[in-house]
C-alpha cells in the first residue's frame, strides 16, 4: 500500500500567518457554547472578542466566563454596527433561514464570514448570501469541518494516488436521536420556516454528500430519493428518515441515508476498482479511517483532534494571509441545490438533476 497511509502531513493548509482574527459569535446557542467558544480560547490565530444573540442573560453569562469577551450585543446592535471595530470576522451559527441577515450585515461592516452548513433555508436565500459577500468584496467560507479532519485529508489524498483505484460507489449514513438530545419538539429544526427544505438531509444528510464531495473532488450531478415522517413531532417537515442516491460527475454513484429519529450512527465508504476507504465513525467528531487494498486491510491511525479547532484555525490563517477560502460560498451553494434536488425527487418519484 501507499506509504502516504503512514506518511501524511495533514495539516498542509498551514500558512506563515501572523497576528489574531478577532471573532465576533452570532448565535451562542449548545453549538456555539459547548464547541466554539472554549477552542478558540485554546487558539493561537483566534480569538472571540464579541458576542451576539437575542439574550442579554446568554451574552452576559459569555462575558462573565471568557475575559476576551468584551461586547454582547443584540441582533439589532450588530446590524447597525456597534462595535464593529472591535472583530474582524463573524461566525454565523443561528437556524438556517435567519443565516442570511446576519451575513448581510458582517459584509456590509467589510468582515470575513464564516457561516455554518447548511448556508441558507433556501437556495435563493444561499444565493444572495454569496452576492451579499461578493458585493462587499468580504471572504466567505462555509463550515464543513470534516475538511479539515485528518482523517478525511489522508483519504482524499489516498484516492489521488489511485490506492483503491478508480472510484465507483459511496456509501453513506448519518442519524441521530434527535428528540432524545433535545427532548421539546418545538425546536427550530423541526419548524420548517427556519430549518428550510427539511429536517434529516438539510442538517445530517449533508455530511456524506458532502465530504463525498471533498474526497472525491467531484460534484452531483444528479439524484433520486425516498423520505417519510411517521412520528407526531416530524408532521411539519417530510424527512424524519430519508434516503437518496447521487451521481457526481466523475461517474461515481452514492446511496447515502439519514434520520434525525434513530441510532446515532454515522459512516462514509469509497469503494473503488482496487479497494475501498471506510470512515466509522465518520461525522459527529470523531472519525476512524480503515483502508482496505486486495486481501490487506490496515485500520489507519491518524491524529484525533478537536473539529472545531482545526477548521477555526485553517479559517483564521487563510485568513491572515489572504489567502481563498475552502469551501467558498459556490461550494455551499451546490449543496444547497442538491438538497432542493433532493427533495425534489422525494416528492415527484423522478431522477431530478442538479441545476
Amino acid at each position: 500500500m501507499s506509504t502516504s497511509l503512514f506518511e501524511y502531513e495533514p495539516r498542509d493548509w498551514r500558512t506563515d500567518a501572523t497576528g489574531t482574527v478577532r471573532f465576533a459569535l452570532v448565535g451562542i446557542g449548545w453549538w456555539t457554547s459547548e464547541y466554539v467558544l472554549p477552542v478558540i480560547a485554546e487558539l493561537d490565530h483566534c480569538t472571540t472578542t464579541t458576542v451576539v444573540s437575542s439574550s442579554t442573560e446568554k451574552t452576559d453569562r459569555v462575558r462573565d466566563e471568557y475575559d476576551t469577551v468584551e461586547h454582547g450585543l443584540t441582533y439589532e446592535a450588530f446590524a447597525d454596527g456597534e462595535a464593529a471595530d472591535a472583530y474582524d470576522a463573524v461566525y454565523v451559527c443561528t437556524p438556517n433561514a435567519t443565516h442570511l441577515e446576519h451575513v448581510e450585515a458582517a459584509a456590509r461592516h467589510g468582515k470575513a464570514v464564516l457561516c455554518e452548513k447548511p448556508m441558507e433555508a433556501t437556495v435563493e436565500r444561499a444565493e444572495s448570501i454569496v452576492e451579499a459577500c461578493e458585493d462587499h468584496d468580504v471572504p466567505l467560507m462555509v463550515a464543513y469541518r470534516m475538511h479539515t479532519e485528518p482523517a478525511v485529508r489522508r483519504a482524499r489524498e489516498l484516492v489521488r494516488e489511485g490506492v483503491i483505484g478508480e472510484p465507483q460507489l459511496v456509501h453513506g449514513e448519518n442519524s441521530q436521536p434527535l428528540l432524545r438530545m433535545i427532548e421539546n419538539p418545538d425546536q427550530w429544526r423541526l419548524n420548517p420556516d427556519l430549518t428550510g427544505y427539511g429536517t434529516s438531509v438539510m442538517d445530517l444528510g449533508i455530511y456524506p454528500l458532502n465530504t463525498a464531495r471533498f474526497i472525491l473532488d467531484a460534484d452531483p450531478v444528479q439524484v433520486q430519493s425516498t423520505m417519510a415522517s411517521e412520528h407526531e413531532a416530524f408532521d411539519e417537515v417530510p424527512d424524519e428518515v430519508a434516503t437518496f442516491s447521487v451521481v457526481f460527475d466523475d461517474g461515481t454513484h452514492a446511496a447515502c441515508s439519514s434520520s434525525q429519529n434513530a441510532h446515532d450512527h454515522t459512516r462514509l465508504e469509497i469503494v473503488g476498482t482496487d479497494g475501498r476507504i471506510e470512515l466509522e465513525p465518520a461525522f459527529h467528531m470523531e472519525t476512524s479511517l480503515t483502508v482496505a487494498q486486495g486481501e490487506t486491510t490496515v485500520d489507519v491511525e491518524t491524529e484525533q483532534v478537536d473539529q472545531m479547532a482545526e477548521e477555526f484555525e485553517y479559517f483564521a490563517q487563510q485568513v491572515l494571509a489572504d489567502e481563498p477560502l475552502y469551501a467558498d460560498g459556490e461550494h455551499g451553494l451546490l449543496d444547497m441545490k442538491a438538497v432542493r434536488a433532493i427533495h425534489e425527487a422525494a416528492e415527484s418519484g423522478e431522477t431530478v438533476d442538479i441545476e
